[in-house]
């Protein structure tokens, strides 16, 4: 087998990356038919069909998934040659973070507006879900979670940790009165979720009679639950720290509800060679270690 040209296993990392010959193609700057040419060359090259096409796109082979990290080291190695050429390290290019609902709207627009000013080559996509993010796929860079990473192959950190308990708006608990047990709660208006999933029903199994029927208001987005707190509607859930910033918002019956969740913040080892992604970790890591309840 002859050596393939290092062109063609770049390539290869691309469409790996972007899950199609076009996305690889505007990401490389070269067109389709040449993205096209170097894998069929690659292909010839190894003996082996590296994808297969299907109605997602490209689907990677079990050769092409073998031959994956060994591609990626050598994408990450050459831009690592070239910075130490240069010497120096441009954080520059985009990074993808995904986050909570709660996390990506309250806690990370200051740390990624400072981190803005440090870098103006650097840009964000924030993609705010509170879903757990497949990393290995690449679906985001960057992860902040609210459990621990189970998944091998990720840099991981725990930062901090933040509690979750019952808030209303003082206007409200004037009006209604201030609940001091389960029963005197159960009285109130109060918000909650719409569906109940698993990991929400085993939360709740801790406190009876906190049911989906118990919710005046139920609706499964976090941010749509605290605008409704802030607006007075009645009693929800809310992360302590954020209370803290809001006067108005007022703790309710603390020792009968309290929930403790860990601040994480994961990426892919591959990724931590890159400068972008580093000064973004390290700044997530920094301004989340402050965030506490």
């Amino acid at each position: 087998m002859a050596d393939p040209s290092w062109d063609l296993f770049r390539t290869f990392a691309f469409v790996l990356r972007e899950g199609s010959l076009s996305g690889a193609a505007r990401a490389l700057g070269m067109t389709q038919p040449s993205v096209a040419r170097h894998i069929d060359a690659l292909e010839a090259a190894v003996g082996a069909k590296l994808f297969v096409r299907s109605q997602r796109g490209l689907s990677p082979t079990d050769r092409g998934l073998a031959l994956r990290p060994h591609a990626e080291s050598l994408v990450a190695t050459s831009a690592a040659l070239m910075r130490a050429a240069s010497g120096t390290e441009d954080v520059s290019g985009t990074v993808r973070i995904t986050a909570s609902e709660v996390v990506a709207a309250e806690h990370l627009p200051p740390i990624l507006a400072q981190l803005r000013r440090a870098h103006p080559g650097l840009s964000i996509e924030l993609a705010p879900s509170n879903a757990v993010t497949d990393l290995l796929q690449r679906q985001a860079d960057i992860a902040v979670r609210m459990v621990a990473p189970a998944q091998q192959a990720l840099v991981a950190r725990k930062v901090g940790a933040v509690t979750v308990g019952f808030h209303a708006r003082r206007d409200y608990l004037a009006a209604r009165g201030t609940p001091r047990t389960m029963d005197e709660l159960l009285t109130h208006d109060l918000i909650g979720m719409d569906t109940e999933t698993p990991a929400i029903r085993a939360v709740l199994q801790r406190y009876p009679g906190l049911t989906r029927d118990a919710f005046a208001l139920r609706v499964d987005s976090d941010l749509a639950q605290l605008a409704a707190i802030r607006a007075g509607y009645g009693i929800g859930f809310c992360q302590v720290e954020i209370a803290r910033r809001e006067p108005d918002l007022v703790r309710v019956a603390p020792d009968l509800f309290s929930l403790e969740f860990p601040l994480w913040i994961a990426m892919h080892e591959d990724l931590r060679g890159g400068a972008r992604y580093r000064a973004v970790f390290d700044a997530l890591a920094e301004g989340l270690g402050r965030v506490g309840g």
